[in-house]
């Protein structure tokens, strides 16, 4: 879906209001499926705290919170910056039908709550501009330090208050959220790389009456405008129609990565998986696979050549091969025209010899930003958006620029933009299993930029699933956390409930 600006959104609002709602039918609505979004994301019920400015992006916190109270079994409270009776008169309705009551005086008696706690910012709303002012300053320093020392959470009511949504920068004191939930349309400057560590993860709330769907030169993926990857498989459908997948990975040092683009690809969906590993390691990775996984060893690359397969994911923990091994090995890649992902040492080797001229269209490259300066020095300096652009210009291939925020960038095609994920993937093996699950999307028949975009928002989604378990962190989340929450993520791509 394609990110608008803050004058878009003013413009959709208006033809709304011509069209025959009325502000509150779109408050109501907004409210209503902001809660809901917010339960899915944050599946375990505590207390959740409104921070509340006097305008409608309060309302809409307000009919949120009745929500999360009334049908999922929150405790709710709210903290207001204005007297009821000087907020918006939509607003205090809101604050009536809310159920509250009196807003809390002071700062939530954290010790003593449900837990866990959520802070959810609607201090400001899409048409404010500029710094947070007067009593807002005092609940937005209040909602960080809950966020700093109290293990609190904080949901942006559509853009953390004081963040400009048309550019991504923050003002002063701006509130840092730890998930943005955007209400009607992706906003343009909220996608920003550089606004990452303001917004958090980034939800969709759809509201159709104010969706633009106009293509845009960055658009959010997100299953509510992308219909692919959600068809059900005939009944009659076997493992040959779901795909080969061949893997070539793994070392005798880095056993662990080939096991896990494996598992990747098991779980992404693929019939048939074959691992390709060197002949020294291929003992313990076996011993490491799981039963469904065929594990084959080679002496020479040049054995490689009779692979017989849908797709192809090469780079998982090669390691360093010798010069004989690398040429074999890099004359065999240029000459296949499988679909292919070319993860991690195989994009070294690629920079390494100067051969990046051997990219072509049926190949996905997911390099993390150091593997990225390797293949593109030139670019390593540029913003992440400007440099995604700047390289999809020069090849054919699909490139998933990995980040806080990875990118999907393709020739002639808008820049796509992933929302889905935690810092908690921060852990070695979370790129071998994402390589994995684009080789079975490959290997099914997704084109690469939709199987790049589909293998991402999956990973994401699933170690956010597995977060919401709260005997794990996001410091002890693993990828084998992930990889078994991939069905769960699946389920809500097919159903668009993220």
């Amino acid at each position: 879906m394609a990110a608008v600006t803050r004058s878009a959104m003013r413009t959709s609002e208006a033809a709304a209001l011509r069209a025959g709602w009325t502000e509150e039918q779109l408050l109501d609505l907004a409210g209503t499926r902001l809660g809901h979004a917010i339960a899915r994301f944050f599946p375990q019920q505590g207390t959740a705290v409104g921070y509340l400015g006097k305008g409608h992006n309060a309302g809409d916190t307000l009919v949120a919170l009745r929500v999360l109270k009334d049908e999922y079994g929150w405790q709710t409270a709210a903290r207001s910056a204005f007297p009821i009776d000087g907020c918006a008169p939509l607003t205090r309705e809101k604050w009536r039908q809310s159920g509250i009551g009196t807003p809390l005086e002071g700062p939530p008696p954290w010790r003593d709550l449900k837990q866990p706690l959520l802070l959810l910012d609607g201090l400001l709303g899409i048409g404010a501009e500029g710094a947070l002012r007067g009593p807002l300053i005092p609940l937005a320093v209040e909602m960080e330090w809950l966020r700093q020392h109290a293990g609190a959470r904080v949901a942006a009511v559509d853009l953390p208050s004081g963040v400009d949504p048309d550019t991504g920068h923050p003002t002063l004191g701006a509130v840092t959220a730890d998930a943005t939930f955007m209400i009607g349309n992706p906003k343009v400057g909220l996608l920003a790389s550089h606004a990452v560590n303001s917004v958090g993860s980034l939800v969709l709330v759809p509201l159709e009456i104010l969706t633009i769907s106009e293509p845009g030169e960055i658009e959010l993926i997100c299953p509510q405008d992308m219909d692919f990857g959600k068809s059900p498989r005939p009944y009659d459908f076997h493992k040959g129609l779901a795909g080969r997948v061949a893997i070539v990975a793994g070392s005798a040092r880095y056993p662990g990565a080939a096991v896990l683009a494996a598992t990747g690809a098991l779980r992404g969906g693929a019939g048939l998986i074959t691992l390709h590993v060197p002949q020294d390691a291929a003992a313990v990775i076996a011993a490491k696979c799981p039963p469904e996984i065929i594990v084959r060893s080679y002496s020479s690359p040049a054995e490689l050549r009779a692979l017989d397969c849908d797709a192809l994911a090469i780079g998982c923990g090669l390691g360093e091969p010798d010069s004989a091994h690398a040429a074999e090995l890099l004359d065999w890649l240029a000459q296949t025209t499988m679909p292919a992902v070319l993860d991690a040492d195989a994009l070294n080797l690629i920079a390494r010899t100067g051969q990046t001229g051997m990219f072509k269209s049926q190949h996905v490259l997911t390099p993390h930003p150091g593997e990225f300066a390797r293949i593109a020095p030139d670019l390593a300096g540029l913003p992440r958006e400007t440099a995604a652009r700047a390289f999809a210009a020069r090849t054919t291939a699909t490139l998933l620029l990995k980040g806080g925020r990875s990118l999907i960038a393709r020739h002639g095609q808008p820049l796509w933009c992933n929302a889905t994920g935690s810092p908690g993937m921060a852990t070695g093996g979370q790129g071998d299993l994402l390589a994995g699950v684009i080789a079975a999307r490959l290997a099914i028949g997704d084109p690469p930029q939709q199987a790049a975009a589909l293998g991402a928002w999956l990973c994401g989604r699933a170690s956010e699933i597995a977060l919401g378990n709260p005997a794990l962190s996001e410091e002890s989340l693993t990828p084998s956390d992930t990889a078994r929450l991939l069905g769960a993520a699946f389920h809500d791509w097919k159903s668009a409930r993220r």
